[in-house]
């Protein structure tokens, strides 16, 4: 989805919100930030992603039209606070105390490290892989490097290696 896939509305609140957030780490820290690229490039189940390196943010197009409030109020400042904490302190933990610190004392919001939007309308396809304890299933990006003899994935709780079930054999 590109950026004629957001309504114009929402990308200026998300530009405000973008900008409102760097405003307050800027006052809070006593130095200027800049203004990160923003890209509507993510796919699968992530609502954000921050590339440090690039100093830029991509955000899932499809979770921020279905969770427009919970973007604005907790992706956003989330994703920010990794800019500035590879900024600030270099290569740490990426929800470690300094995160957390961003989080709670620049933002106000609790340091929550995973969404609970639901993820439905961009789950992929999912292939059903079993052994001797329980069934799973595997996204195609993790069938293919079986498939492809790259890696064998073992079951956790009995230490099997997982078999693919395939459900159209006969």
């Amino acid at each position: 989805m590109s950026l004629s896939s957001v309504p114009a509305e929402l990308h200026r609140q998300i530009d405000a919100r973008i900008q409102s957030c760097i405003e307050q780490a800027s006052h809070y820290f006593h130095h200027p930030f800049p203004q990160p690229t923003l890209s509507y490039r993510l796919r699968g189940k992530a609502a954000g992603k921050a590339y440090c390196h690039r100093w830029e943010i991509r955000l899932n197009p499809v979770l921020l039209l279905e969770n427009q409030c919970e973007f604005l109020q907790q992706v956003i400042p989330h994703e920010i606070a990794h800019l500035l904490v590879h900024h600030l302190y270099g290569r740490v933990r990426p929800h470690g105390s300094e995160w957390q610190s961003v989080m709670k004392q620049v933002f106000g919001l609790p340091p929550l490290t995973t969404h609970q939007f639901d993820t439905r309308s961009v789950a992929g396809e999912t292939f059903t892989y079993h052994c001797q304890c329980q069934q799973f299933s595997l996204s195609v990006r993790r069938h293919r490097k079986v498939q492809r003899q790259q890696v064998i994935y073992r079951c956790t709780r009995c230490d099997q290696p997982l078999i693919y079930h395939d459900d159209n054999a006969q």
